[in-house]
């Protein structure tokens, strides 16, 4: 594994690069050192496919077992794309000594620097508590990069096809469940059917749900795993939540997996907006042990899912009836105004054009 760092990384690892050798582009990848939210941190580039890997929060013990955690930043990055383990650790094998060396490219150092850039811009989404930034390397990954030519393409794209040719055989494989969301409106009916990785974690679950129901992440939200009728988990989306707990036992979203409770629980509830209270009723519905995608798809689905900040159940009719009559004193208000909010028809394809980047 090649590594080309830039002078500022060399200083701070304080060793005397490798004479410039040859390696394939796709064990090849640029490094360099930045910091962001005042805490040292590693973007590697691959230099076939400019896929993102990311370390944060770098100490200075850290420096001194960099082969290590390079590796293990790498492995754990693809594997959280649901990439094939065995050949996650084909790929590590592929080219299992890591040389240092110094940048030779100008034109690969400025797609790094725009790797970094990119990094850097959304360094509020880090994890302050994770060395390994797996989800900002895939985010990053998944943005268009230009060629200089006009031609425009997406990274985890081109790697994806990248260990394909490397491996000759399809690179994913995880097992996912097919659930049913209803949202609960009285007068009105909207579900979606979806199948989804079963270890994304219930923050992602949540990203899930806002994107198959429209919704605009705009409030606080929680689930609760139910045994029956009866709770028996409530995850939420902030701590603050654990200053007023309940009966049953609280989990941060970001901590549990949907895999921790499905199959054993086949209920979840999913509340959206505690003032407006958008109540979804979850039914896993099936377990597939060899999904070949690493992305959720809407299956199917029915009617739309209210604007935001409507007013409850009571106040979606009360706009369903303005915009619905022509002759409503506030037809064309609520017009304007639920254009403005994103109220539009449910699309399944536009959903699914969505699903692909949410997790």
């Amino acid at each position: 594994m090649l590594i080309q760092c830039t002078k500022k990384l060399l200083d701070q690892l304080k060793i005397k690069p490798e004479p410039v050798g040859t390696e394939s582009s796709l064990f090849s990848w640029h490094a360099n050192l930045i910091t962001i939210n005042r805490r040292k941190t590693i973007v590697l580039m691959n230099d076939s496919s400019r896929y993102t890997v990311v370390l944060h929060g770098l100490r200075a013990n850290d420096f001194k077992h960099l082969n290590e955690h390079i590796i293990n930043a790498i492995r754990r990055t693809l594997l959280d794309e649901w990439i094939k383990p065995e050949l996650v650790e084909r790929f590590l094998s592929g080219s299992p000594e890591i040389v240092y060396t110094k940048t030779k490219d100008r034109k690969l150092v400025a797609r790094m620097n725009k790797a970094c850039d990119t990094v850097w811009f959304r360094g509020e989404a880090l994890n302050p508590d994770h060395l390994i930034q797996s989800a900002a390397g895939r985010r990053a990954s998944a943005l268009l990069v230009g060629d200089g030519s006009g031609s425009y393409a997406k990274p985890n794209e081109l790697m994806y096809k990248e260990l394909e040719a490397f491996a000759k055989e399809p690179i994913f494989s995880c097992r996912a469940v097919t659930f049913k969301a209803t949202l609960d409106l009285e007068n009105h009916k909207a579900w979606r059917r979806v199948i989804v990785p079963i270890e994304i974690t219930f923050e992602q679950l949540h990203d899930v749900l806002q994107t198959v129901f429209d919704w605009k992440e705009s409030h606080l939200h929680d689930f609760y795993i139910l045994d029956g009728k009866r709770p028996v988990a409530n995850v939420v989306c902030s701590d603050d939540a654990f200053d007023y707990p309940n009966e049953v036992p609280m989990f941060m979203e970001t901590e549990c997996k949907l895999s921790d409770y499905v199959p054993k629980y086949s209920r979840i509830k999913y509340t959206y907006d505690f003032g407006d209270n958008w109540e979804h009723e979850i039914e896993i519905e099936k377990l597939d042990e060899h999904y070949s995608k690493n992305y959720p798809v809407c299956l199917d689905g029915v009617g739309n899912a209210p604007p935001e900040d409507v007013g409850g159940p009571y106040g979606y009719d009360e706009f369903l009836s303005a915009i619905s009559d022509p002759k409503h004193p506030e037809h064309e208000d609520m017009i304007q105004w639920g254009s403005m909010q994103g109220y539009r028809d449910f699309n399944i394809e536009g959903v699914n054009r969505q699903l692909k980047w949410v997790l």
